[in-house]
Formats: C-alpha cells, structure tokens, sequence
C-alpha cells in the first residue's frame, strides 16, 4: 500500500527517484513508497522534471496539477497531488501491477 497523506492542498506522495536509470518507468511500491526510474540524469532538476512528466501520465493529469515539494536534491521525494484524493492515486497505480 502506497504511502499517501492528504492535505488541504490535496494529496502528498511519497517517491524514491533513480536517475541515469535505462529506461522512464515505475518500478514498484516497496515500504509504501513509490520507486521510479528516470534515463535523465539529476542535474539541473532534470530527472525531477521527467519524474513529474512520468507521474502525471499515469495518473491522467496535467502535469500542472504535480508539485515536488520536498526532496528536490534528494532520491527521497514528496510530490503534491492536486485534485486527486488517496483512493483515486491508489486505484491509477493499481492498474499498472494487475
């Protein structure tokens, strides 16, 4: 079960990032936190950015509407969900592990 905090501002993810990884892709929940996997290498907030890219895709959402909000120079981050409650984030994942 991912780890999943809803806020005011809407619903706070919990990602381990893996930059200069061989392909863009979700790898897996382990320990309630999601791990991705990104070709783009951290500098310069890239990895962060196709991250964010990544995320929305699957979650069918504006990229606009994702927002990392901690964790921008750590593999450990906390992105911001706008609009989209825990159940709703739950149910998009699922769908790639079924």
């Amino acid at each position: 079960m991912l780890r999943l905090r809803r806020t005011q501002d809407g619903t706070v993810l919990e990602v381990r990032l893996q930059p200069r990884a061989s392909q863009n892709q979700i790898s897996g929940i382990r320990d309630g936190i999601l791990h991705i996997r990104v070709t783009a290498p951290p500098a310069g907030g890239e990895a962060n950015r196709v991250m964010l890219e990544l995320l929305a895709g699957v979650l069918g959402e504006a990229k606009t509407r994702l927002e990392l909000v901690s964790g921008h120079k750590s593999r450990d981050k906390s992105v911001l969900i706008r609009g989209l409650n825990p159940e709703e984030i739950n149910r998009c994942l699922e769908r790639l592990y079924l």
